[in-house]
C-alpha cells in the first residue's frame, strides 16, 4: 500500500440539529436509495460484499447484524456509484466497538478507478471521526466541492488502535439528480433519416431541372 506523505488540515465540522424528529432525520439521510449498490466496492474488506450492506435505512441504522470489517490492517476503501448526480451535504458514522472504530475518513469526488495507491492524493475534505454508537454526529461536509457527485470514495486509514476497523453504518444526506439521457435519444432518432424523404427531393430537383 502506499505511503501517505501528505499532511491534510481536517475539517472537523459536525452538526446536529435537536429539533428534528426521528422521521425528518430518517427522510434527510436517505441517499442510500440512490446508491447503485450493486456496484459498490469495498477494498480490504473481511467479507466479499459486506462493504454494500453498511447503507441502509435509518431506523436500520443500529442493527449490529451487518458490518464491514478490515482484513489485513486498518484501512478499508469503499467506493460507491451513485444512479444519478449528488450534492452532498454531510453523513454520519457509526463504527465498531471500542478500538474498532474508524479515527478518520477521507473522501475522494468521481475516481471510480481508484485504488490504495491513490490514497496519497489529496482527498476533497476529511474528518476526524467520534465514537459515536448512536448515530448523532453529523459531519457536514464543504457543498461547493461535492457537487456533481456520481462516485464518492470513502477511505478510512486508521482507527483507535485495534488491528482491524470496524464499520455498522454510513448515513449519507444531499440532493439528488436524475442523470440526463435525452442527448442519446435525439442522437438515435436524427440517425434514422427517412430514404423516402431523400428520394422525393432528388426527384423534385430532375424534374425541375428538366423544365
Amino acid at each position: 500500500m502506499a505511503g501517505h506523505g501528505h499532511s491534510h488540515g481536517c475539517g472537523e465540522d459536525h452538526d446536529h440539529d435537536v429539533h428534528t424528529t426521528e422521521e425528518q432525520r430518517g427522510a434527510l439521510f436517505s441517499l442510500y436509495l440512490k446508491i447503485d449498490t450493486d456496484k459498490v466496492q469495498c477494498l480490504n474488506e473481511t467479507i466479499d460484499g459486506s462493504g454494500k450492506t453498511v447503507f441502509k435505512p435509518w431506523d436500520k441504522r443500529k442493527d449490529k447484524e451487518n458490518f464491514v470489517e478490515s482484513d489485513a490492517d486498518q484501512e478499508l476503501l469503499l467506493k460507491i456509484p451513485f444512479t444519478g448526480n449528488v450534492k452532498l451535504k454531510g453523513l454520519i458514522l457509526i463504527g465498531g466497538e471500542a478500538d474498532t472504530h474508524p479515527s478518520k475518513v477521507r473522501l475522494f469526488k468521481n475516481r471510480p478507478n481508484m485504488n490504495f495507491d491513490d490514497t496519497g492524493c489529496e482527498a476533497e475534505q476529511e474528518f476526524m471521526l467520534n465514537p459515536d454508537p448512536e448515530g448523532e454526529v453529523e459531519y457536514t461536509t464543504k457543498i461547493a466541492r461535492f457537487s456533481g457527485v456520481h462516485h464518492l470514495s470513502l477511505h478510512f486509514p486508521s482507527n483507535f488502535g485495534a488491528d482491524s476497523t470496524k464499520i455498522y453504518y454510513i448515513g449519507l444526506r444531499g440532493d439528488y439528480t436524475e442523470a440526463r439521457r435525452q442527448e442519446v435519444t435525439i442522437c438515435t432518432y436524427e440517425a434514422r433519416a427517412n430514404p423516402a424523404d431523400h428520394k422525393t427531393n432528388l426527384l423534385d430537383s430532375v424534374n425541375h431541372a428538366i423544365q
